[in-house]
């Protein structure tokens, strides 16, 4: 993904251990028999902060 100008797009780890995330999500497919083409990207989106600022020009 390629960012418009005046986009800024933040992505980090959130402050939770990743090992317990991974665990918890795991066993969350596992127990709603959900295939790994859902639980992965699911999983991604847990461990990481994702922000989307959109910054305006001064007129």
């Amino acid at each position: 993904m390629v960012p418009r100008a005046g986009v800024t797009v933040d992505i980090c780890p959130r402050d939770v251990p990743i090992a317990l995330i991974g665990a918890a999500g795991g066993a969350l497919a596992l127990w709603a028999d959900a295939p790994a083409e859902i639980a992965v990207p699911v999983a991604v989106l847990i461990v990481l902060d994702i922000r989307v600022r959109r910054m305006r020009r001064r007129t």
